[in-house]
């Protein structure tokens, strides 16, 4: 039998035992303060798992933290002061640049009020405890909150140059477009924990939510055909009251009707809630719901099976447009934080205007209501074509292997392509 010898879990590499003399920091000093600030504050730490977890480490002492290394062992770090032979704990040095960078010591007090920190799991440590112990220490205000997310992994492994698993961004971007890899990382990402990347899953989402589903509509819905004028079409009270009436006075509008109508009303706050709280997974979920709904809306209602030469049924056509493209309007002035180019598409051909692409512009169908609409009769924006290309996945390099080796996928490239609405993704 050889010598035992211990490895680090997460890299695999030979761990050495050593022994320096450095500067201690007197952590042990701040475990109360620490524990109190804490659970005063349960939105200090979010998601609430990673709260739970900072609590845990407090539970227990907290032994003194080394905050320098023997200057022969590292060089290339800052000098202690007044002691050449000690170089400052990297984890130290880094941390005291959010302060620098707000301005410390002379006007960093205006933005240091409002710190918010984005971190990823593996440095929770270092910024609910160490960061917090040094602030006090220093009688400086702690940060307004930690947001922390989880990581992405590749065939259920964390990425690695070593393991050869990493997945290139840029590249990702030039295959699937900037906002198709922002769109997948925002959907599919869930802070609270690790999610797995492959690009079949990307392509089928992408496929399935913005080619299909939101494309899909806004071409739907803006087809000559049925809006041969191409213009913002005009709401039919009558067609569509304001309250059920059950197909009296000449109404046409069904409860499912209502109900959709209902939960786009309410899509606003819901997703202002999911992104306070860094849920953005939920808040493209209950966007991507609602679109389901309004296609669900428009096939119910099949608007191309309407004689536009009917004086009634061309009022309840254009109702029907009107109230697909009011929907259509909500979703892109709501998807701008994560796909600001396929947001800017759907609200330059809805003719949105910029000043009316804002929070305070979310308010959909006035008309319902008894008030002005300021797009009805307004003359669409140019036709801008297909509005997220389909992706294929053609015969070309490997992309990514299954854990057991057998399954080989290949990269997914853009297609012209453009097909009706597929179903929901499971």
């Amino acid at each position: 039998m050889g010598r035992p010898i211990k490895i680090s879990l997460e890299s695999g590499h030979k761990v050495d035992w050593v022994k320096e003399e450095n500067y201690l920091f007197r952590l042990s000093a701040f475990r109360a303060p620490l524990r109190a600030w804490l659970a005063e504050s349960p939105q200090a730490v979010r998601p609430e798992r990673f709260h739970r977890a900072a609590l845990r480490w407090l539970q227990e002492e907290l032994p003194d933290l080394s905050v320098s290394r023997q200057r022969d062992r590292l060089q290339w770090g800052i000098p202690v002061p007044g002691d050449p032979s000690q170089t400052i704990y990297v984890w130290l040095d880094a941390l005291v640049n959010y302060l620098t960078v707000a301005g410390y010591p002379h006007s960093y007090a205006e933005w240091w009020a409002a710190a918010h920190h984005v971190v990823g799991k593996d440095i929770l440590k270092f910024h609910a405890i160490y960061w917090p112990a040094f602030l006090l220490a220093a009688g400086l205000p702690l940060p307004q909150a930690l947001y922390v997310h989880s990581h992405w992994t590749a065939g259920g492994q964390k990425m690695s140059k070593s393991l050869g698993n990493v997945v290139d961004p840029l590249e990702r971007c030039r295959d699937f477009t900037a906002d198709g890899m922002r769109y997948f990382l925002l959907r599919q990402g869930v802070p609270d924990s690790d999610c797995d990347y492959y690009d079949d899953k990307a392509v089928k989402l992408l496929n399935a939510e913005l080619a299909d589903s939101l494309g899909g509509l806004l071409s739907r819905c803006t087809a000559p055909a049925l809006n041969p004028r191409q213009v913002y079409p005009s709401f039919c009270g009558q067609c569509f009251p304001g309250a059920p009436a059950g197909g009296a006075g000449g109404s046409r509008a069904g409860p499912e009707d209502y109900a959709l109508l209902a939960r786009v009303a309410g899509l606003p706050a819901t997703v202002e809630g999911h992104l306070e709280s860094l849920q953005a997974y939920k808040a493209l979920e209950a966007i991507a719901g609602c679109v389901r709904l309004t296609h669900a809306f428009f096939q119910r209602h099949a608007p191309w099976k309407l004689d536009p030469a009917d004086p009634r049924e061309r009022r309840w056509l254009d109702t029907v447009l009107h109230v697909s493209l009011e929907c259509l309007r909500l979703y892109g002035t709501l998807l701008q934080p994560a796909v600001p180019g396929i947001a800017g598409t759907i609200l330059s051909r809805l003719a949105v205007r910029a000043e009316e692409r804002t929070w305070a512009g979310l308010s959909v169908l006035a008309r319902l209501r008894g008030e002005h609409c300021p797009f009805e009769g307004r003359p669409l924006g140019p036709d801008p074509g297909v509005l997220f290309p389909r992706l294929e996945r053609p015969r070309g390099r490997r992309v990514r292997l299954e854990t057991d080796g057998d399954t080989v996928l290949p990269e997914a490239r853009p297609s012209t392509q453009d097909s009706g609405v597929s179903p929901p993704m499971p």
